[in-house]
């Protein structure tokens, strides 16, 4: 049975991070910070959206990420102050740091870089042993085969590798699919965990050709759950894929596959777990994004926990979300390796009595490094991507990626390609992943590949008219800021360059964007033709990969010179603007 109402404000208290993390000094080692003090029957450790970051990272969290209608001034729609107030956290502090982008510089010169696969084994390994490893489960949420250039040169097989050193023993996916169905089966054939996907399912013409599905009676294409022993109590997982994989992404990687949140056939797994199969939890395995889960959690009843990933979304505590049977806790547990989930619970038969929940940032100098990770992950250096080393430039500034409208790193790139491929106009998508890289520090092709690296990095020149680009986005920020968040997908506003423009998130479509202006000053004309470069396009594209591009620009020492938003209308004092 699930988590009853009487429970929230016991849950909700007991999901509470137990104050703040100790003062950390470099060098220092401060084993205590992951000493947690012992409760429950039950361990689930919960990993997501690493993007094959298998060596410790610097990455700014977002200073702009705007909630609208119910979500304004609600998790995970603050940053900066507004986040600190809600979770109790100290500024001055390394949570902040790693929750946060205030005074990043600063601290990230204090507190050192996050995550790293060597890192995260030594911790989750000491997790898995204090509770008994026949008690423990470790989750991955997806995302975990691209985002480095190693990754995408080895379609994720790299990741198989150290997902299965790991014990990675369940994940779901979202890039995955982007290498193809082949590549997709291939490095699942070598996974030792299970792939968990409930709402991924062949088309009507793929099923009456007798394309390969898990359960072709279903049409499933993957294994939806499993059931997992932990000591004397059942537990299931569900798995969620991400489920805008086909609009998101070229068509062409997954012909035969249909997407989308499908919530009635998730509430027939979940009662058939529970009724059927008597599990004592149930728990979703999650890539749909933070919003969508809280919507999700309200609409279908029976789940204990939902496990987010997708968004990048940070947040130390789970929300509380009432349904007709009870409550579900939604969590979400950041990005790029920096954080650790940890839900301890105490299980009874048929229920989860009480639960507590810990999202721990990795901080790589706290940890020591697993000796045969780290082997494996110098092997792979060595064999595949060492040519990668070689300095192309320094970073005049700091260099970031996330936010809900721009970021350096990416005007780099959008000037990289106006520049390089002689655009007035350039457009580059607003993916939530990418490292950040420190004023003064080096910058390799491996650095650049990190910001750039997918399976269609190709990229484009083609003549657009202005009403043409203003539907552009739009459409992207409809994607953002739309109300109901089954219409959201999850990333960020494309990224321009040469254009600057403002936007109104409260207002509808059609009505956000307004005052787009041209790097000399003229207004964009809605009938007039424009040269417009950018990569990443879900049509198939001939142009060089991007990361030539942006290492030539580099190379010829050029720097940033577009704006991007101009003004934001109608969010004064929204607390997920933190700048």
């Amino acid at each position: 049975m699930p988590i009853r109402r009487r429970d929230v404000l016991k849950l909700a208290g007991a999901a509470a991070l137990s104050g703040s993390l100790p003062h950390l000094a470099r060098g220092v080692d401060n084993a205590s910070l992951y000493d947690l003090p012992h409760f429950g029957n039950a361990r689930i450790l919960h990993l997501t959206d690493t993007h094959a970051q298998l060596t410790p990272v610097f990455f700014r969290e977002p200073g702009v990420n705007i909630g609208i209608g119910e979500m304004l001034g609600q998790p995970p729609h603050l940053v900066g102050r507004a986040f600190l107030e809600r979770f109790g956290i100290s500024e001055d502090s390394a949570e902040a740091y790693a929750f946060t982008s205030l005074a990043f510089e600063k601290s990230a010169q204090r507190f050192g870089k996050l995550g790293g696969f060597a890192h995260l084994k030594t911790l989750i390994d000491r997790l898995r042993s204090e509770i008994g490893p026949e008690r423990a489960l470790l989750l991955d949420g997806g995302d975990l085969w691209q985002g480095t250039g190693l990754a995408n040169s080895l379609q994720g097989a790299d990741m198989v590798e150290a997902a299965n050193l790991l014990g990675v023993e369940a994940m779901t996916g979202h890039w995955e699919f982007t290498y193809g169905e082949e590549a997709l089966r291939k490095n699942l054939k070598a996974f030792k965990g299970e792939f968990l996907a409930q709402n991924v399912f062949l088309t009507e013409e793929a099923a009456f050709n007798d394309a390969t599905a898990f359960d072709p009676a279903s049409r499933r294409v993957f294994k939806p759950a499993l059931i997992k022993e932990l000591g004397d109590y059942r537990v299931g997982v569900i798995g969620q894929a991400f489920p805008y994989v086909p609009i998101a992404h070229p068509r062409r990687f997954t012909p035969d596959w249909t997407f989308g949140i499908h919530d009635e056939e998730l509430q027939k797994l979940v009662s058939g777990l529970r009724e059927n199969d008597k599990v004592d939890v149930v728990v979703l395995l999650s890539h749909n994004g933070m919003d969508v889960d809280l919507k999700l959690a309200g609409r279908v009843s029976g789940i204990d926990v939902i496990l987010g990933g997708h968004t990048h979304d940070a947040v130390p505590q789970p929300i509380v979300v009432k349904n007709p049977s009870g409550v579900t806790l939604v969590s979400n547990a950041g990005s790029n390796g920096k954080f650790l989930g940890v839900l301890d619970l105490e299980i009874a038969k048929g229920k989860v009595k009480e639960v507590r929940y810990r999202l721990l940032p990795v901080y790589s100098e706290l940890l020591k490094a697993d000796p045969a990770m780290q082997a494996l992950i110098e092997r792979l250096h060595l064999a595949h991507s060492k040519s990668w080393d070689d300095k192309i430039a320094t970073a005049d500034r700091l260099l970031y990626r996330r936010g809900n409208f721009s970021g350096p790193m990416d005007l780099l790139i959008c000037d990289a390609l106006r520049s390089e491929l002689d655009a007035e106009i350039a457009l580059s998508p607003g993916f939530r992943w990418g490292t950040t890289a420190l004023a003064g520090q080096q910058l390799t092709m491996e650095d650049l590949l990190a910001e750039t690296a997918i399976s269609y990095a190709e990229t484009y020149v083609q003549s657009m008219t202005g009403s043409q680009i203003k539907d552009v986005l739009e459409d992207v920020c409809d994607n953002l800021f739309n109300a109901d968040p089954y219409y959201q997908q999850g990333g960020d506003m494309v990224r321009l360059g040469g254009l600057s423009y403002a936007c109104a998130p409260k207002e509808t479509v059609g009505r956000r964007i307004s005052e787009l202006t041209l790097d000399s000053g003229r207004p964009l004309e809605t009938g007039k033709s424009y040269k417009v470069a950018g990569w990443a396009s879900v049509n198939a594209r001939a142009g060089l990969p991007v990361w030539d591009i942006l290492a030539r620009h580099l190379r010829a020492g050029k720097s940033i010179t577009s704006r991007g938003l101009v003004a934001l209308r109608g969010v004064d004092g929204n607390p997920g603007i933190a700048e």
